[in-house]
């Protein structure tokens, strides 16, 4: 049954205008319209970044949470449902606080041109703004200086996890440039916590804070992070933590843990705040091992793991994380867009898989096709070969190498596919 905030969707879809341009105006606009909710929030903590910021922002709700604090959450995209990019207070929005707050957006908006993200975000401001919370986490959605998020005048403070190269279409070719736009989120006098950064993309951050006298709480100067013996070990001028390592598997989430630690210390929060970031964090989709459910029993015996990472940083982050699990051969399927670095992203996987099965993302314009998926992996020394759809994908694998480890990644849109498959009936 089609919910009333699908149909809201839809006809937001129909006021995109046919160009994007990133500019705030249109955003603007509409705030003023509602009543500007965003001068009305919880206090903010907003996350940009190439890489990392949803698992970031999960084990800081956890911190957070974990302090009896009740949390507003913001994300995209959604994976499944439109509903997990709006948490209330610690909660996914209800299906009819969604539709209210969408109808008050599109009522207001009139039929002037919108692009659906933007109008997206001001009915999560304007949820957020009307429902009592202690914090707001705000994650960017495509850069940050234009991004519709970046309508906050005076977080309490900003978070920049580690700059890499994606959507160079709109926020430029080299890593200075796509660093100037993440570090547009940087106020003056706000306090930013900045993750592992590329030389380049640090230097830019730097002077931007320096600019605006925001003071860096940066990785490798103001804290470190590393494990030891199966633990986290963080420190700064505070003190050193000794943690478990996060509940996200893989090496990189280690640094993600750390952008994490430094905000609740930077916010004053206790070092059980820090041991729950670590131990209660849940963010689907990041190298999740898919242990029940329809595409989960159709695997057995192997094990079905998936991923929604998407460029070269997260192909690499994939490739570590791999190396750390058992001696099981690694078969994947993957989907992807035809907007990414497909090449660069594969390689790294290439030295860790032993095939790859390239299906297209159902329901999705911009997919890449199964043929030129399987061709990209053959121009980094894969083995793949094609399959018209996950289900078949994943029966093909078995049937050669039962004892497998089935990866299934390239793409947030396949993932979620993927979790909706394997929760049908």
């Amino acid at each position: 049954m089609t919910q009333s905030s699908d149909r809201i969707l839809e006809r937001m879809m129909a006021l995109h205008p046919k160009v994007i341009d990133l500019t705030l105006d249109r955003m603007w606009r509409l705030l003023d319209a509602i009543g500007a909710p965003q001068d009305r929030l919880p206090p903010v903590i907003h996350i940009a970044g190439t890489n990392g910021k949803g698992s970031t922002q999960a084990m800081l709700r956890a911190g957070l949470e974990a302090t009896g604090a009740k949390v507003h959450a913001y994300t995209s995209p959604h994976l499944a449902r439109f509903h997990e990019r709006i948490r209330l207070a610690g909660e996914l929005i209800t299906e009819d606080a969604l539709t209210e707050v969408l109808d008050h957006c599109y009522q207001a908006n009139g039929p002037d041109p919108i692009t659906y993200f933007e109008i997206t975000t001001a009915a999560a401001l304007h949820a957020f703004a009307t429902t009592p919370a202690d914090y707001t986490l705000l994650e960017v959605g495509l850069g940050g200086r234009l991004d519709a998020t970046n309508v906050i005048s005076s977080p309490a403070l900003s978070i920049i996890t580690p700059v890499d190269l994606d959507h160079q279409a709109f926020l430029g070719e080299t890593l200075s440039e796509i660093a100037g736009e993440k570090a547009g989120i940087i106020k003056r006098g706000i306090p930013c916590v900045v993750g592992p950064q590329h030389d380049e993309a640090l230097d830019v951050i730097e002077a931007k804070a320096a600019r605006l006298g925001a003071p860096l709480y940066a990785y490798g100067q103001q804290w470190h992070v590393s494990t030891e013996r199966d633990r986290l070990i963080y420190q700064d001028e505070s003190g050193l933590l000794d943690l478990p390592l996060p509940a996200l598997p893989g090496p990189h989430q280690v640094m993600n843990a750390g952008a994490a630690i430094a905000t609740l210390r930077v916010l004053e929060k206790t070092e059980n705040a820090a041991e729950a970031a670590m131990k209660n964090v849940s963010w689907p989709a990041r190298m999740e091992r898919l242990k029940t459910g329809r595409l989960a029993d159709l695997a057995a015996p192997a094990e079905l793991w998936l991923d929604g990472g998407h460029n070269p940083a997260a192909g690499r982050a994939i490739a570590d994380t791999l190396r750390q699990q058992s001696d099981r051969p690694t078969h994947v399927i993957c989907g992807m867009l035809n907007t990414k670095d497909i090449a660069g992203y594969m390689a790294p996987i290439s030295e860790i898989a032993q095939s790859l099965t390239a299906v297209s993302i159902p329901g999705e314009a911009a997919t890449l096709s199964a043929a030129q998926t399987a061709d990209a992996a053959r121009s980094v020394g894969m083995s793949a070969r094609e399959e018209p759809s996950v289900e078949s994908a994943i029966r093909a694998i078995i049937a050669a190498y039962p004892q497998a480890r089935i990866l299934i990644c390239g793409s947030l849109y396949l993932a979620g596919h993927v979790i909706r498959t394997n929760q049908a009936k």
